[in-house]
């Protein structure tokens, strides 16, 4: 067969290695056979466009077939190598006319992604089709769903089961125990389905924890600053304070200091405790018994500065 390969992939002899691709790439979307499946002479022509694009794109085969060396189809013209004397004077040649790129006559395992692009296999079902309509599945993971979730404080501390609605399915979201602002859960396999037999993708919740009006986390405990009166602080008292389960009665010691801390064993999160700090707090309005009484006591020095 007679053919001009310049003119099957529409370009010159003297056109560049990359103008020579860039025609090949436009010929080669034109013609797949995935996308003329109504058109029979489309597998034939991206066929010839391909083999074509075999020879001329590679440096070392456009070299031979431009000084002769080499015909249309990749044979051997009786000048290049990979020849041998036969038993008759003849010359037989014994190489593949279309290079490593095809495992025989009929094709086969040309790799066209590096042609084409990851983009256009995409189009048809990631999978990669031979110029002679062989397919090869390629197994690609489904997408990844992003979802941001606001609990409050409670919920994250002490664990809590929430349902959210992903893509129209409601999903039961365990939250543990101790969750933590801008925390990530992983729900493995309820993304999106995968391609080609390839797994689902993950659903990804990132927990935003609202702010409590007094606690506060460190580690696995539970911290709060406990106002209590000057009265409390000087005789003692008992009082209620709240936890993250409930309220419970504390003792506050007689002639506590501000900034003393109490301790409530296991009362944090998971194990942990809750640690309060109390916070002296004077009345604020004008009382002459007190005045009075705290005059009558004798001065005394705290400063050691």
């Amino acid at each position: 067969m007679s053919k001009d390969l310049y003119q099957v992939l529409g370009v010159s002899s003297t056109s560049s290695e990359a103008e020579i691709k860039s025609a090949y790439r436009k010929l080669a979307r034109k013609y797949h056979p995935d996308l003329n499946k109504d058109n029979p002479q489309a597998a034939e022509k991206f066929k010839e466009i391909s083999c074509a694009y075999d020879i001329l794109g590679d440096k070392e085969k456009r070299r031979k077939y431009d000084n002769h060396e080499i015909d249309c189809d990749g044979k051997p013209t009786g000048f290049g190598s990979g020849f041998g004397n036969d038993s008759s004077g003849f010359h037989t040649y014994s190489g593949n006319p279309f290079g490593s790129g095809f495992s025989s006559a009929q094709g086969g395992g040309f790799d066209f992604s590096g042609i084409f692009g990851e983009d256009i296999f995409s189009a048809f079902g990631n999978a990669q089709s031979s110029p002679f309509g062989r397919r090869t599945s390629r197994r690609t993971k489904g997408r990844d769903i992003n979802y941001t979730m606001r609990i409050d404080f409670l919920s994250a501390a002490r664990g809590a089961e929430k349902t959210v609605n992903v893509n129209g399915k409601n999903i039961n979201v365990k939250i543990p125990a101790g969750t933590t602002d801008g925390q990530t859960l992983r729900l493995k396999g309820l993304g999106e389905a995968g391609i080609g037999g390839g797994s689902s993708g993950d659903v990804l919740i990132t927990l935003n924890v609202d702010h409590h009006p007094y606690f506060t986390v460190s580690d696995k405990n539970i911290l709060l600053d406990l106002p209590v009166t000057l009265k409390e602080a000087i005789l003692g008292a008992k009082i209620t304070v709240p936890t993250i389960d409930g309220k419970v009665a504390v003792n506050i010691p007689p002639y506590a200091s501000s900034g003393e801390k109490l301790r409530l064993k296991g009362k944090g999160i998971k194990g942990g405790d809750q640690i309060m700090t109390l916070k002296i707090i004077t009345p604020k309005h004008h009382t002459p018994e007190l005045e009075k009484a705290l005059a009558a006591l004798p001065d005394e020095t705290v400063r050691t500065f």
